[in-house]
């Protein structure tokens, strides 16, 4: 699995400031973002602030448009925090067979903004409505190895 990388939106008033470094989070930034995830096979796409995949902070948008598949995973080592800028979220936690533990649903709307997931926690998202969230974790980025990533088995009643 890879994430792509958004080219950088064309602005009338651009996203940096032209004496500063900070980057600018905006109608032009997110807009753009949520362009490229309506055109990828993944229904999603992110905008990395980190510059590169082995950063300690990984910090960026991630722009979801329902249909998205975001599998029920965790991260061993690392925390994980969304909040949400535009749309609606369901964010879960499961235990080990995947049964839900607890459910949140974040917009503004709501009033509920985010949620902070501890490390090793099974959690997964469902888009409700096109939606942009900002994420933090801690880098670098890994691949889901093979337990990352919940394998729910079905029992068979005899």
């Amino acid at each position: 699995m890879t994430f792509g990388r958004m080219k950088k939106p064309v602005n009338k008033e651009k996203s940096r400031t032209s004496n500063s470094m900070m980057k600018i989070i905006d109608d032009n930034l997110i807009n753009g973002v949520v362009e490229q995830a309506k055109k990828s096979p993944r229904l999603r796409m992110n905008y990395n602030f980190h510059q590169s995949l082995d950063d300690k902070c990984h910090r960026f948008l991630n722009a979801l448009e329902p249909g998205t598949v975001i599998p029920i995973h965790h991260h061993p080592t690392k925390d994980e925090t969304f909040v949400i800028l535009k749309g609606r979220v369901r964010v879960s936690t499961y235990n080990d067979v995947g049964e839900v533990l607890e459910t949140c649903v974040i917009s503004h709307e709501d009033g509920r903004y985010g949620v902070d997931i501890p490390k090793n926690v099974w959690h997964g998202l469902e888009c409700l409505e096109p939606s942009v969230l900002l994420e933090c974790k801690e880098g670098p980025f890994v691949e889901h190895e093979v337990d990352g990533i919940l394998e729910i088995k079905k029992h068979r009643h005899e």
